[in-house]
């Protein structure tokens, strides 16, 4: 799998750029602020729907302007298919496969496979649980792009299940005693009605959660390894670097998730409606749902200590990267075919040894897109095609 072409009108600094791209290393050579990381953003974003540095569509549309497109050529198995995207803020994108049009962007999801590796990317070791959960949802799309379906679905319901822990809080709260206004419901009957309807969402909410949380877990349990042996690659065997899953599940429950075992299914449903029950007294205090796949996090350790907090930058940084090349791995071994790896601006942070480790380990990558603000960041052995971005403009280079 490879991008032969990509097209970007009306995308962040771009009126308009063409990059023609084959297999092997194209690296794109700019100061910081000419433009490069937007043209790896876009392909990104073909592959992903969501961009690794915003989180809304806005700051994606060039100034002025009320719409973004993005073209991509990609071939597989020797066959082309073009994908177009349209960026509408405040509005629905729309997306094309083939010039044909599909009733959402999410079906072209799967066309395209990207891995990139950002500056950004290392939260996924100091940052929140939140980074560290969307690197899951997102890897857990690029194996299956049926689960971003489910996850659409999870977060739906968790807006509706919030919204009503809000709305009924009062009634919730106060039981009967509470006095209801003029033309509302009695007390007892407003609070059996506001009970029922939380448990309609509770159903909900462990149905869909049940399935990503055992998604997750499944995918944990692959992504290891490969990350054991990319994490010794990249650092040449200074540590063990592992994964457990932290999970908002009652505590036995939750030991034995982290201790790396998988639940049934079904298990998994039961016991987030348990703990659901548990913490409903807390939950309607606060008017948030505290137990969910929302609420989790994935402990990254070094050795016996986690790596936030206790984590060197240099062993952050080969963390973060080795989590990258775990799920490239992981998705060559699944598809029997190269995604896209992308490496935006990382070899400036790396240590020469891991400059020339990271080069040897992808030197068999069927395409790799490289960004750098100097040649002399890129090793010599990583040789290929190169572009010169300057103020927005793309030029090959001889």
């Amino acid at each position: 799998m490879y991008v032969r072409h990509l097209t970007v009108a009306n995308f962040r600094s771009y009126e308009s750029a063409e990059l023609p791209l084959g297999p092997g290393v194209t690296t794109l050579v700019g100061l910081n602020g000419q433009g490069k990381t937007n043209l790896v953003e876009a392909l990104g974003y073909l592959a992903t729907l969501s961009s690794h540095r915003v989180a809304s569509d806005q700051p994606l549309v060039r100034f002025g302007t009320d719409q973004a497109v993005i073209r991509g050529v990609v071939v597989r198995d020797g066959r082309e298919t073009l994908i177009e995207l349209e960026l509408n803020p405040g509005r629905a994108n729309r997306a094309r496969l083939g010039r044909s049009p599909m009733q959402r962007p999410r079906e072209v999801l799967g066309t395209l496979r990207t891995v990139l590796f950002a500056p950004e990317d290392l939260a996924l070791v100091k940052g929140d649980p939140s980074e560290r959960r969307r690197f899951l949802d997102e890897l857990l799309v690029s194996r299956q792009p049926r689960w971003a379906a489910v996850r659409s679905d999870y977060d739906k319901v968790l807006r509706q299940r919030n919204a009503l822990l809000k709305s009924a809080a009062p009634v919730l709260r106060k039981g009967s005693r509470y006095r209801p206004r003029p033309g509302e419901e009695p007390a007892d009957d407003a609070r059996a009605s506001a009970l029922h309807t939380l448990d309609i969402w509770n159903e909900h909410l462990a149905g869909v959660g049940s399935q990503l949380l055992y998604a997750r877990l499944r995918l944990l349990r692959d992504l290891g390894p490969y990350l054991a042996k990319a994490y010794d690659e990249v650092s040449a065997g200074q540590s063990d670097a592992k994964l457990s899953y932290r999970s908002s599940l009652r505590e036995e429950v939750a030991a034995a998730i982290a201790a790396g075992e998988v639940p049934e299914l079904d298990t998994l449903r039961s016991e987030i409606l348990a703990a659901l029950e548990e913490v409903r007294g807390r939950e309607v205090e606060r008017g948030v749902s505290l137990v969910g796949p929302h609420r989790d996090d994935v402990l990254l350790t070094l050795g016996e200590l986690p790596a936030k907090g206790y984590a060197s930058h240099g062993e952050s940084w080969s963390f973060a990267l080795g989590l990258k090349l775990a799920a490239f791995q992981l998705l060559r071994h699944d598809l029997g075919e190269d995604p896209v790896l992308i490496l935006d601006d990382v070899f400036a942070e790396l240590d020469s040894g891991r400059r020339e480790r990271l080069a040897a380990m992808i030197g068999d990558c069927e395409q790799v897109i490289v960004t750098a603000a100097v040649d002399e960041d890129v090793p010599s052995s990583l040789a290929g095609r190169a572009y010169a971005v300057r103020l927005g403009e793309v030029a090959e280079r001889g």
